[in-house]
């Protein structure tokens, strides 16, 4: 008498080559050693950021404080070259040929030229707003614990520096605007001699600052750390597509065998 058994294999196990193997130890080891330069390099940028941020804050305000903005112009022939004048944002000196200088604060703000008074109000508004960028960054830099999340982190970072990109705008602004009225007014033949005025020290710091800002603002808004996770993201994507794929197979798919 005959006894048929039908029997099932087992599923094997999905076994990956030694080529497979390298090369997935090959991608990961490469994304690991990418990640970590790239995280080096973000972090540079940060500093050198903030540093050129800094650096322009500090120069936006010392043209702010400094009465050299307007500088007495020696042309013609009745000048008088024994003292020099300064003009400021806030006062105006007179500089004597023997080193004496007496300075006087402009009492009333409304007398003032408009190209003084936009530069009173642009200045410190551009000090204020680049010191809110800077305790921005402080928030969200690598080196402190008050955001743990590193998304959070980045956006403060971001945040700072378009914060610092505005306020480079803001300090070129009175700048050009006093440069203008002074060129507009040494070239005009209807602005008497004496009422003339050269570009002073102020102007040319303000312009530093300006580029000191808008450089250290537009650095810290390239080091957005997502771009590594992107890149992660982009190489695991890789080794997924990359790896093989295995379905387990049910038991009616083997081919069945009778014993006897």
């Amino acid at each position: 008498m005959l006894q048929f058994l039908s029997v099932s294999c087992p599923a094997s196990a999905p076994i990956l080559t030694l080529g497979q193997l390298l090369r997935i130890f090959v991608d990961s080891f490469t994304v690991q050693f990418l990640n970590l330069h790239l995280t080096m390099a973000l972090a540079g940028l940060q500093i050198l950021g903030i540093v050129l941020s800094l650096l322009g804050w500090v120069n936006a305000l010392v043209s702010c404080a400094l009465p050299l903005w307007k500088v007495t112009a020696f042309i013609g022939n009745s000048i008088v070259v024994a003292q020099v004048v300064w003009e400021g944002p806030w006062m105006s000196c007179v500089v004597q040929s023997t080193g004496q200088m007496q300075c006087k604060v402009f009492d009333s703000l409304l007398a003032l030229p408009q190209d003084l008074q936009a530069a009173r109000a642009l200045s410190v508004i551009t000090l204020l707003v680049a010191l809110l960028g800077f305790l921005i960054y402080l928030a969200g830099a690598k080196c402190t614990t008050c955001v743990m999340d590193k998304d959070s982190k980045a956006r403060l970072v971001l945040t700072s520096g378009i914060i610092f990109v505005i306020s480079g705008i803001l300090t070129l602004i009175p700048v050009c605007w006093t440069a203008n009225t002074i060129i507009r007014d040494f070239y005009n033949p209807l602005v008497a001699e004496a009422q003339k005025w050269e570009l002073g020290a102020s102007l040319y710091v303000g312009w530093a600052a300006s580029g000191l800002l808008l450089l250290g603002g537009g650095l810290l808004c390239c080091t957005c750390p997502s771009w590594g996770s992107r890149s992660s993201r982009h190489y695991m994507a890789r080794y997924s597509a990359s790896a093989p794929h295995t379905t387990s197979r049910g038991p009616s798919e083997y081919p069945t065998k009778n014993y006897v």
